[in-house]
């Protein structure tokens, strides 16, 4: 009979979309996506040990803002592997959280993404990666990519995903904003400003592609583009300021990451990362910032 690890833990990467094409609304309510996902080396680790009943802790950063109920996704993904595998989801799942809360990197996507793995590993339930791939479609849009890390295409609503190729290291600078948007209210907002204008079907730039092919930061700062940006900058003037302030200090390219309120900037090499996060600290225009490389590896169990 196989032994049981007492606990496991699993590490999850934030993300930065470096494109976001966001289409009209569907009858559903959601929006067709082109998203093209690179996960970045932000980590929050998911650990899940055996209990008497399904308990949520939190660590970290803004540890406060992030429920520590069933509505939490991680708890979430625990219940539907359970429920495939006919389990009780008697576990203990403690996060410690270093990618920003309600930020559009895809925090909680990837705590559900690691609550998933580390579950499997616990229980043995030697699930499938088609079936844990179908398992974090159910939970979200962004749950599947943090699975996955790495970079990639995401079509329908962002979960049907393409693995894309990476020529390199890219370097990054995040600036967290004070407080978090909501994403549908940005995707609300983003529908209110369109008004009655036709919206083309979403499309992967194929120039952005090749950057991210051939490692070229330069082709790949002209071709970022997230159209969420408008209704992210509508509802939070104050990050034009942070925009401006990193562009200003040598970043290649400045943009609002998915449906923000957390600013991404691409820069040359570790030296000019460093320069640009060096001014946003300074300019008072967010509340922290954080330096890193991409592409990251997705869930990986410790």
């Amino acid at each position: 009979m196989t032994r049981r690890p007492a606990s496991v833990t699993v590490r999850v990467p934030a993300k930065v979309n470096v494109q976001l094409a966001v289409g009209g609304p569907r009858p559903d309510g959601f929006h067709d996506l082109a998203n093209v996902f690179l996960a970045v080396g932000l980590y929050d680790e998911v650990t899940v040990a055996p209990a008497e009943e399904l308990r949520i802790t939190v660590a970290g950063p803004d540890a406060g803002q992030v429920p520590a109920d069933a509505s939490n996704l991680a708890a979430r993904a625990a219940v539907a592997l359970a429920a495939r595998h006919g389990l009780e989801p008697r576990v203990h799942i403690h996060i410690v959280k270093h990618i920003p809360v309600a930020g559009g990197m895809a925090g909680g996507s990837a705590d559900a993404a690691g609550a998933l793995v580390a579950c499997d590993a616990l229980w043995g339930t030697g699930a499938s990666r088609e079936e844990l791939l179908a398992i974090c479609a159910e939970l979200g849009s962004d749950v599947p990519f943090s699975l996955v890390g790495g970079a990639a295409l995401g079509r329908g609503r962002g979960e049907l995903l393409e693995p894309l190729e990476t020529g390199g290291t890219f370097h990054w600078v995040f600036a967290v904003a004070d407080g978090g948007l909501s994403t549908p209210e940005v995707y609300r907002e983003c529908d209110r400003l369109r008004g009655d204008t036709a919206v083309p079907e979403p499309e992967a730039s194929p120039a952005l592609i090749e950057a991210l092919r051939t490692g070229d930061a330069v082709a790949l700062a002209a071709s970022l583009a997230n159209d969420l940006q408008p209704a992210a900058l509508s509802l939070r003037p104050s990050l034009a300021a942070t925009l401006a302030a990193g562009t200003e200090a040598g970043a290649l390219a400045a943009l609002v990451s998915g449906s923000g309120p957390t600013t991404a900037f691409l820069a040359k090499d570790a030296e000019s990362a460093q320069a640009v996060a060096g001014a946003l600290a300074a300019s008072g225009t967010c509340r922290a910032v954080r330096v890193t490389t991409g592409p990251a590896q997705g869930a990986t169990l410790l």
